[in-house]
């Protein structure tokens, strides 16, 4: 089993008015086999978590910790970090002009295992996984993302989850611009990918909808940089009748007691 563990995290991010805070100390530990929603406003912090645990560098850690089975992860590289069993499917994946998906599904592999996949076998993967995620198999010889729609990007990323079987993956916001069926296809890859291989999700989400087909075992919603509440799948449903705004209400009345 693999556990990522993250300590008291404090970030910045700079901008136009210099270091920003964007984390004001989260705490969360993610086990395989476990699956964690993450949800909250926008401007919560949320993809912030996401970017800082596989090591964007926009994105500066001023205090606190993220072991995964014990190792220093903020003293990995990005690609140590996905060889450690890290993975992110990104909110906008980028185009990579010249790049092949399938030279480069191959080589991510090649660099994660330590030696390339047999070819035959291989082939055979990625025409299943294709398949399943109802994908062209001419997307093989496409240039990764480039001329995709915004659906032919996520199903990309989920056929890279399920290719690459991270110990655990980190899912920010899969579902944006998802239609129904679109939506329905990608999470069941993420399902399979679960099923296959007992691996651990973070979620990262603003709608419960597609916790209708990936059900959660832990909900924490995230205001203003912090985890405000915790809970179970229950939790995702009062905050469809709900929302965030009593959420954010407390958080500003804090700030007005501390200034």
């Amino acid at each position: 089993m693999s556990v990522l563990e993250i300590r008291d995290l404090h970030v910045t991010v700079e901008t136009d008015a210099g270091e920003t805070p964007i984390l004001n100390g989260v705490t969360l530990t993610v086990r395989t086999g476990e699956t964690h929603a993450i949800m909250g406003p926008n401007g919560s912090g949320k993809s912030t978590l996401a970017y800082t645990i596989a090591g964007h560098p926009k994105y500066t850690v001023t205090s606190g910790t993220i072991t995964l089975d014990g190792e220093d992860v903020l003293a990995m590289t990005v690609d140590e970090r996905a060889r450690a069993g890290l993975f992110l499917a990104m909110q906008y994946p980028v185009e990579i002009p010249g790049v092949t998906v399938t030279n480069f599904l191959r080589t991510a592999k090649t660099a994660i295992d330590g030696e390339a996949p047999a070819i035959r076998t291989w082939t055979k993967d990625v025409k299943g996984a294709m398949k399943n995620l109802r994908m062209d198999p001419k997307f093989a010889q496409r240039n990764v993302n480039e001329g995709f729609s915004g659906g032919e990007k996520k199903r990309h990323e989920i056929l890279q989850l399920e290719l690459l079987k991270p110990a655990l993956a980190i899912l920010d916001e899969t579902d944006s611009g998802l239609d129904v069926d679109a939506l329905k296809i990608v999470s069941e890859g993420v399902n399979r990918a679960k099923e296959s291989t007992n691996l651990g999700v973070l979620l990262i989400t603003h709608y419960t909808r597609i916790l209708r087909y990936i059900t959660p075992d832990y909900v924490h919603v995230m205001v203003q940089g912090r985890i405000a509440e915790e809970g179970g799948p229950e939790l995702a449903d009062r905050l469809e009748d709900e929302g965030y705004d009593r959420y954010t209400e407390v958080a500003e009345s804090a700030v007005d007691v501390e200034s």
